[in-house]
């Protein structure tokens, strides 16, 4: 498989800038894999499609305020500081991208408060725009933690042109996010809303949970035309016992088990074995799945739509089988659904 067999051509405009006014309101295409039909629905009537018992798979990573901007030690420039990941927790020393890269050097020291209580100096250069830096800051890790968090704004992605608003702060999260660590929203599992959790819930279906802390390695465009040469970037990955248990339990019983998302499904089939069984699991993943791949857990998906050539794509077209994935995105962008973080959604059956 190629890079350029995943292209096509995405007007602008269908790049959703907000999400939909309602969560459970957003538009959901029904691909059925065995008759190869489409259907035009709300995301709300996802709950028509499933029975008592069947499983939904969802990832409870909670994004955190990833972006911040600092301003360079004598010129003052402003720089943005995109938080990656934490490497020392004891020293404050941390992955992150920088821009403009090409003003930010080993030795330089960036200013984040007026009363200079919030310091980072930059102590390596990873890649072009990577930076490690540690943080300087007089008091507890805890309240260390608590001043990026109040400094730190929403990291929606580049592709929003517009300012963050307050409304970003909850809708670029999942109602049911619990362990912080991603810098971008498992975006499948906006659309639930209290509401419909409920109405799945009356509906008899069952809930597993598992934990993708989702890294910008996600989005990073494919540079080569090889597929089996791409590296993903590790993304970290927990499942326990209890939600093993469950998930195998479904799997067993031959019930239908969705995966909320492309990141659940990477979760799903770092951990899963030859015989088809969820083993517990905690590490990273650099996982990068793509046509033709064997799924051995879910027998359906949840996902957004998301944009050319990306891995996100690549691996729904493993599960949908391209040719069908493509002719699936013809129709979305005819019938204008909304692409990528805060867009429209898919069901795969």
């Amino acid at each position: 498989m190629k890079t350029s067999d995943f292209n096509f051509h995405l007007p602008e405009e269908l790049l959703a800038e907000h999400p939909a006014e309602h969560r459970d309101d957003a538009k959901l295409m029904v691909l059925n894999r065995k008759t190869e039909t489409i259907e035009h629905k709300l995301f709300k009537d996802v709950v028509d499609y499933f029975d008592e018992h069947d499983l939904f798979i969802f990832n409870n990573t909670k994004v955190f305020p990833a972006r911040l901007y600092g301003n360079k030690e004598k010129t003052g420039a402003k720089i943005e500081v995109f938080l990656l990941r934490e490497l020392d927790k004891e020293t404050r020393v941390w992955d992150v991208l920088v821009d403009p890269a090409r003003k930010i050097r080993i030795g330089n020291k960036l200013f984040f408060t007026e009363d200079e209580s919030l310091v980072a100096e930059v102590i390596d250069n990873t890649t072009s725009r990577g930076r490690t830096l540690r943080f300087l800051y007089d008091g507890s890790y805890e309240e260390f933690r608590a001043k990026l968090k109040e400094l730190g704004e929403t990291p929606l992605p580049k592709y929003i042109k517009r300012a963050v608003e307050p409304e970003d702060a909850e809708r670029y999260q999942t109602i049911y996010a619990k362990h912080e660590g991603a810098v971008a929203a498992p975006t499948a599992g906006l659309h639930f809303s209290r509401h419909l959790m409920k109405r799945l819930e009356i509906k008899g279906i069952d809930f597993a949970e598992v934990t993708l802390h989702v890294g910008l390695g996600t989005f990073n465009p494919i540079e080569v035309e090889d597929l089996s040469k791409h590296k993903m970037e590790s993304e970290e990955a927990i499942i326990d016992q209890l939600n093993a248990d469950i998930i195998n339990k479904a799997v067993a019983e031959q019930r239908r088990v969705c995966a909320v998302g492309t990141t659940t499904m990477r979760a799903l089939e770092t951990s899963v074995s030859s015989n088809k069984k969820i083993g517990p699991y905690h590490g990273w993943t650099n996982k990068f799945i793509f046509p033709p791949h064997d799924f051995g857990v879910a027998n359906s998906m949840i996902t957004n739509f998301h944009t050319p050539k990306s891995t996100l794509m690549m691996m729904v077209a493993a599960f949908a089988g391209k040719d069908f994935l493509m002719h699936a995105y013809e129709e979305a962008i005819k019938n204008e659904y909304k692409f990528y973080s805060y867009g429209d959604a898919m069901l795969i059956l």
